[in-house]
């Protein structure tokens, strides 16, 4: 009887044990389903509008254009316009639903089915390694690209799950497809599907048809895997398989599916990135000044010329002595940089040669002495005397290492004569030429010690260009620029480009003399190499012991300037401007101008009248930079105490205690001074009757 109550009392209890874990159970549910609700609740409450969430950046998208149009490099990790759920193709929304998330009109935020779906696999996988895929919504993985990150927890999985509910019971699923689709990352840089488009077809997401959109699908999966332009093979197979879910979806019919040409879809090519980025890497950083826009995508359009680039490119490697490096910069007559090269490499060296390195330029400096004797008076047919001089203990030497005695200023600078040049630094003043070359926009240290004249002080390339380039423009200021223009993504003008002609470095007679001395270098001069069958000016430059080769120079409105020479810097026997730097301007130069009309150069021009009628009373009292007498000034226009004939160059003027020194008495102000101070003794002087030509140029 007592075994017979107790196996009455077991069921029983059973029972009871069963119904209490049910109301446990159950209290539990309740209880979970309650925080669930306040945790929806206080996060929807948290939740920033629409118009927030749609402005909330994935980093800034920079597309840059060549001068016809072309994309040549895109940085960024995002691009492309907001477009709203109703610019959206159709078939692009179908593509995506079928494939990341097929009852997403049918779930809050979460899905039941996919994530027992998910458990029952991770089930199967247990002891992998692998994670559980498969069980986040579309809304869930808006959650994670605006709230949270990719990393893999369970407490960021639950605050993804509460977020995505509090999402679907804020915003309709049209706003919700609509963040997703512009916000997905599709690889290669690309957030939204207009990026993606642009990147992969080279057009808006608006015209998107049903293979390109199955293509586009199929990257959120796996971005780096089946990326169009890395894997074209692995992108169209994916694409299949979108197509495939959406007939099963019943959103494309089975005729649909056939017809649909994958291996047709035509890709964008990809940009160039090698010796262009030197160009783009210099041009970029100058959006900083140009516009403040920190957040949109912003289409960039330069001045770059694709053609006249792989041209540079070419001449530069064709061209640059074994072990030694090239560089090359080309302006239009504007400033607009049509080509920039700054090392044989950029994928083995992005150093750019042609806007950072600074050296010396040897002769090609000379431009700054001559112009600055032409303001002084003197003309292209002006008598002078190649013959040794010594200026404060420095005697310079021609590279023949012979004189020619009289010659007049033509042939002196046609041929590189660098004692002439040294007399006329003397004439002008060394400030004088050093107020020359920052005039023409030199902008790195200049000295004026007498060396100068032979070009001692370092220079980029890209600022002697612009040198040559002011004087091709009959004196006008030319500044290099590589941005013409900058858009928003919707078209929206932030920055154009404005030329400006206003600044008058010197008179048109002074750049036309110019002109006429450099067009002669090039025709029988140092410069012969550079001819190119067609009208050319131009000068070479060749350091010291040959550590850096020169040549720059212009036609038909292109200017361009070439540099080589080793980046430490050590001596390259072979090279000189007149060899290997001229040819590689020939060879640029002829395909650069090929398209343009020949230009003759306007080299004979009418003085000014104070050259043939001077008005004495205008030069009445002391010269600003003569040699004698008058004031003398340094690289920066500042005021500097002269030496006396005796002083030694590292001695002291003579100011001890405070003595005031002797003024000096004022010049007789006759005729003869008159004709000293304007040159004239000089410059009426009648050209040799016979010119000499040095046996040997000095490049």
């Amino acid at each position: 009887m007592a075994r017979s109550g107790k196996s009455k009392e077991a069921p029983g209890r059973a029972k009871l044990w069963l119904v209490r874990g049910l109301k446990f159970g159950l209290m539990a549910a309740v209880g979970g389903l309650v925080a669930i609700v306040i945790a929806v609740v206080i996060a929807m409450q948290s939740l920033p509008d629409y118009s927030a969430l749609k402005s909330s950046p994935n980093g800034q998208m920079i597309r840059v254009h060549a001068a016809d149009g072309s994309v040549i490099v895109s940085l960024g990790p995002s691009f492309g316009r907001w477009l709203s759920y109703d610019q959206i193709p159709q078939v692009m929304v179908d593509a995506m639903i079928s494939t990341e998330d097929k009852r997403f009109y049918h779930h809050p935020g979460v899905d039941p089915i996919g994530m027992a779906r998910a458990a029952w696999v991770a089930i199967e996988r247990r002891g992998s390694g692998r994670r559980l895929q498969g069980a986040s919504t579309i809304t869930q993985q808006v959650t994670r690209n605006i709230f949270l990150n990719n990393s893999y927890s369970w407490g960021r999985k639950v605050r993804e799950m509460i977020l995505a509910l509090a999402l679907e019971r804020k915003f309709s699923k049209r706003q919700i497809l609509e963040l997703y689709l512009n916000k997905v990352y599709f690889g290669g840089g690309a957030y939204g599907i207009d990026a993606a488009s642009r990147k992969f077809f080279g057009h808006p997401a608006t015209t998107l048809d049903l293979p390109e959109a199955a293509i586009i699908a199929g990257l959120v999966k796996a971005p780096s895997s089946y990326s169009p332009t890395a894997d074209a093979e692995a992108a169209i197979g994916r694409a299949g398989v979108v197509l495939d879910l959406m007939q099963e979806n019943g959103v494309i019919s089975a005729a649909e599916h056939a017809n649909a040409n994958l291996a047709g879809v035509k890709m964008a090519p990809e940009p160039p990135q090698n010796s262009v980025r030197y160009f783009t890497d210099w041009a970029l950083p100058q959006l900083d000044v140009l516009v403040d826009e920190p957040n949109e995508p912003l289409e960039v359009y330069t001045t770059i010329d694709l053609g006249m680039q792989r041209a540079a490119t070419a001449a530069i490697q064709a061209n640059v002595p074994s072990g030694t490096q090239g560089a090359l910069v080309s302006l239009d007559r504007d400033g607009a940089v049509r080509a920039m090269v700054g090392g044989l490499d950029y994928v083995t060296s992005n150093y750019n040669r042609a806007t950072t390195a600074t050296r010396q330029p040897g002769s090609a400096w000379k431009i700054f002495v001559y112009m600055a004797a032409l303001e002084a008076g003197y003309t292209p047919d002006t008598g002078v005397t190649d013959e040794p001089v010594t200026i404060n203990g420095w005697s310079p030497r021609n590279s023949s290492g012979r004189f020619s005695g009289d010659i007049d200023i033509r042939t002196a600078f046609a041929y590189s004569v660098n004692t002439v040049a040294a007399k006329l630094g003397v004439e002008v003043g060394f400030p004088t030429v050093a107020d020359m070359a920052r005039r023409f926009g030199i902008s790195t240290p200049i000295n004026t010690h007498p060396s100068m004249v032979l070009g001692t002080s370092d220079v980029r390339l890209i600022d002697m260009t612009r040198a040559f380039a002011s004087i091709a423009r009959k004196g006008i200021a030319v500044t290099p620029y590589g941005i013409t223009k900058v858009t928003t993504a919707d078209g929206r003008t932030l920055y154009e480009h404005q030329d400006d002609t206003s600044r008058v470095l010197v008179a048109p007679w002074v750049a036309a003399g110019m002109t006429d001395l450099m067009q002669t270098a090039v025709s029988t001069g140092t410069g012969r190499a550079a001819q190119i069958g067609r009208p050319v000016a131009g000068k070479t430059g060749t350091t010291t012991s040959n550590k850096d080769g020169w040549f720059l120079g212009f036609s038909s409105g292109i200017t361009t300037g070439v540099w080589m020479g080793r980046d430490d810097a050590r001596a390259v026997s072979v090279l000189q401007g007149g060899r290997a730097p001229a040819r590689a301007f020939a060879d640029y130069m002829k395909v650069a101008v090929a398209k343009r009309p020949v230009e003759q150069f306007e080299t004979q021009v009418t003085l000014p009248e104070w050259q043939l009628e001077p008005d004495e009373e205008a030069y009445y009292g002391q010269p600003d930079n003569g040699m004698e007498g008058g004031m003398m000034v340094d690289e920066n226009g500042l005021p500097v105490e002269r030496a006396r004939p005796d002083q030694r160059e590292d001695e002291e003027p003579d100011q001890a205690d405070g003595d005031v020194p002797e003024q000096p008495v004022p010049p007789r102000l006759d005729q003869q001074w008159i004709d000293r101070v304007l040159g004239r003794d000089r410059q009426r002087q009648a050209p040799p009757p016979a010119t000499p030509r040095p046996s040997q140029p000095n490049p």
